[in-house]
């Protein structure tokens, strides 16, 4: 236990170290020639204009996040092709037993030689996988409908809710005679 908490406190010493030392380094060894002009806001070669501390809409926050979401899932779908393909491949009662055997290793990830899958279970590997597949991708698609229906999607929800509420208008333009008929207002 003793050994353990030695190893820790030395781990917790040395990661101190390896944060402050570069830190004071740099302290010492840069120069320090201020002037107004280096001192200036730098923001992307463009001068600063008005406050840093603007709000974002917080939608923007939350279409980036699901963005991120399901961009990194669907990340998710390429190893699984590689295995479904591999296992495809495989389940082709055609193929000979040379082939057979490369094909395997590949799918096992194994530098030496195996014993190559028959066909029949090559087809069983692939049906699972594909059913893997189905599973995640529909756990996908009602993550997705979630969002779709909660209007996490809609960027501008007032102007979406207002116009399902506004009361439909006229196709054509009234006529003359309508708009006599119509009461006279002063503005």
């Amino acid at each position: 236990m003793i050994e353990i908490l030695g190893h820790l406190v030395a781990f917790v010493i040395v990661a101190i170290a390896a944060l402050i030392v570069p830190l004071l380094i740099g302290r010492l060894v840069r120069p320090s020639l201020p002037t107004p002009e280096k001192e200036a806001i730098y923001e992307c070669g463009e001068p600063t204009i008005g406050s840093s501390y603007v709000q974002f809409d917080l939608r923007f926050y939350t279409v980036a996040l699901l963005f991120i979401i399901f961009d990194v899932e669907v990340a998710f779908f390429f190893p699984w092709a590689a295995i479904y393909g591999g296992a495809t491949h495989l389940a082709d009662s055609r193929l000979d037993m040379a082939a057979r055997e490369e094909v395997t290793a590949k799918l096992l990830n194994s530098p030496g030689p195996v014993e190559p899958l028959a066909a029949p279970a090559a087809f069983d590997l692939a049906l699972l996988g594909f059913c893997d597949l189905l599973v995640f991708f529909g756990v996908l698609l009602v993550g997705f409908a979630y969002v779709w229906k909660r209007g996490d999607l809609d960027w501008v929800r007032a102007l979406v809710d207002r116009a399902k509420q506004a009361p439909a208008r006229p196709s054509t333009p009234p006529t003359l005679e309508q708009r006599q008929r119509e009461p006279q207002t002063v503005a």
